[in-house]
């Protein structure tokens, strides 16, 4: 009789964010899915930022994977909140990573194009020496470093222009603002892939499966949607669609502007462009155009 192999425990901590909603469809399929939001349940804490709760939820279930979909995303506030974006980056990845190697667990982390300069025009490999130009990609950086070094089993996916259905997104915002005015000035010297929380949470769990079969997989990867545009043209192709489904939109012209002429509190970096061959090539997988998830997405949205 062939031997069945033991369901597994599963901790998603950042539940209701983009990505950790997406998760909990994607990972529930794989045993008992114990999914956190801050607010956390049962006794147990989902808030990342309470590093001694955190410690004591993670010691109490000692899941056989935690995937972290959480932490501290608001990169302009980042900059005056240094400390609270170190917590939440930094602090509580290094704690989760600390116990997930004291009992032998996985942990599933998530990082961003950030921790690079934007540099250069060529896509971002994972061996490429980062260099972060605001708090935000520094922390989400000693994070990644917090993880990799202290040996746990451990997956980390870079991804980038992350967004989804659920709550605000940049497309959904530049269709407000298009039924508003009939002018709109675009960034149009930052270069990345938009990348859906649905295909993060389908390429985590595709990834999770094979991860089983081969630990030697734990590493880090980048994980974003393949092609490249600015937010100018991403602005452009979104009205372009809108049109062709006839939404009524007022925009009559939208005008390409450098990242100097939209002074925000954080630098971004210019080249977000990740390459996602190891990604594709270890988990035999083909990362889609950025366009399919986009339409996707939208047509969700607007229920065209």
């Amino acid at each position: 009789m062939a031997r069945t192999q033991a369901k597994k425990t599963i901790l998603l901590l950042g539940k209701n964010g983009q990505v950790g909603w997406e998760l909990q469809r994607a990972l529930a399929p794989f045993g008992q899915l114990i999914a956190l939001d801050r607010a956390g349940q049962n006794g147990w804490c989902g808030d990342i930022g309470n590093l001694d709760g955190l410690r004591e939820t993670i010691e109490h279930i000692k899941p056989d994977v935690l995937v972290n979909a959480a932490g501290y995303t608001a990169v302009d506030q980042a900059q005056s909140e240094p400390e609270l974006a170190e917590r939440l980056n930094h602090q509580a990845p290094a704690l989760m990573a600390e116990l997930m190697k004291a009992h032998g667990g996985w942990l599933v982390h998530y990082s961003t194009d950030y921790v690079f300069d934007g540099s250069g025009n060529q896509p971002w490999k994972e061996t490429d020496s980062a260099g972060p130009l605001n708090v935000y990609g520094a922390t989400k950086l000693a994070g990644e470093q917090a993880i990799q070094a202290s040996g746990c089993q451990h997956l980390i996916f870079r991804t980038s222009w992350v967004y989804a259905s659920r709550g605000n997104n940049f497309a959904k915002t530049m269709l407000r603002l298009a039924k508003e005015r009939d002018t709109l000035n675009v960034i149009d010297d930052q270069i990345g892939a938009p990348t859906g929380a649905e295909l993060i949470a389908d390429v985590t769990a595709h990834a999770l499966r094979q991860w089983q079969q081969q630990p030697d997989v734990s590493g880090l990867y980048h994980l974003a949607a393949s092609g490249e545009t600015s937010w100018y043209d991403y602005a452009c192709y979104v009205f372009g669609w809108a049109q062709n489904e006839g939404l009524p939109l007022a925009i009559q012209s939208v005008n390409p502007i450098l990242s100097e002429d939209y002074p925000v509190p954080a630098i971004r970096p210019k080249n977000s462009r990740l390459d996602g061959q190891k990604l594709e090539t270890t988990f035999n997988l083909q990362l889609p155009e950025w366009k399919q998830g986009v339409e996707h997405m939208m047509s969700e949205v607007f229920d065209v």
